[in-house]
């Protein structure tokens, strides 16, 4: 019976809580009105304050990297900032999931340290968005001898002269 006790007040002190949180303000939502931040806008953020980190080669998966790379080749194709991140955006915060490749040699949780450390800060200067959690999933290690092997392949030969 004493155990319940601890997760009653527990719970009503997290109902207090969140109905606190809701009805605190925000640099987002004033009395004078209320702004919104598309997801893209967030992802595009933290997508580049990610790739600012030493030690990050890319991001995304394999097929997402191979896609942008298509679409990077396409004349007046653009790249795609965002590529890897995935955000989910509320009100006041936002949640962010991050997929990369990291540099061999790299300590891969310093490197999570310092890709969350600089996406949160850019995240929320920006958009004045709390960001509640940065979730990283690191897909593989970069080589560098992988570089050197796209630099030996013979160039392919010219369609037009």
């Amino acid at each position: 019976m004493s155990e319940k006790s601890p997760e009653r007040s527990t719970s009503s002190t997290s109902a207090t809580t969140s109905a606190q949180g809701a009805a605190s303000p925000s640099a987002l939502v004033t009395s004078q009105g209320r702004t919104s931040i598309a997801d893209g806008v967030v992802a595009k953020i933290a997508g580049l304050a990610a790739k600012e980190v030493t030690g990050v080669h890319a991001l995304g998966g394999g097929a997402a990297r191979a896609i942008g790379s298509i679409r990077e080749r396409i004349p007046g194709g653009r790249t795609n900032h965002s590529q890897g991140v995935a955000v989910e955006v509320g009100e006041r915060e936002a949640a962010v999931d991050i997929d990369l490749i990291a540099e061999y040699g790299v300590a891969i949780a310093d490197l999570a340290a310092g890709v969350r450390r600089n996406v949160i800060g850019s995240v929320e200067r920006m958009t004045g968005l709390k960001v509640t959690e940065v979730n990283i999933d690191v897909n593989d290690v970069h080589l560098p001898q992988e570089d050197d092997a796209d630099d030996d392949a013979e160039p392919a030969p010219s369609r037009v002269q």
